[in-house]
């Protein structure tokens, strides 16, 4: 994958105000992944061509996204992102956040 396609400026002030804005769940999900904790460095909020993934390592090529209930509503977006992802041999783990303690 290109260098360019990650964290694009022109979603700068997005992924600051999802950072800004994280839920209680990705809070302790960040707290757990930072600072290499499993050997590995992940970014939170991170874009990729035009997707935000909730966090990304790019030595794994690993997506792990957090999901609470507004992506009842989201189906196919979701499903449209880890599918671009995918096709960019990204893997993509997914979570609800009733699965974060």
């Amino acid at each position: 994958m290109k260098e360019h396609m990650h964290n694009l400026k022109y979603f700068r002030g997005v992924r600051k105000e999802l950072r800004k804005t994280s839920t209680p769940e990705e809070k302790i999900l960040w707290s757990k992944l930072r600072g290499k904790n499993f050997g590995y460095r992940f970014r939170r909020q991170h874009s990729i061509g035009h997707f935000i993934a909730d966090f990304y390592c790019a030595e794994k090529r690993l997506v792990i996204e957090l999901d609470g209930s507004q992506h009842l509503n989201n189906v196919d977006y979701d499903k449209e992102r880890t599918d671009y992802f995918e096709s960019l041999n990204i893997r993509v783990i997914r979570f609800w956040n009733e699965e974060v303690n």
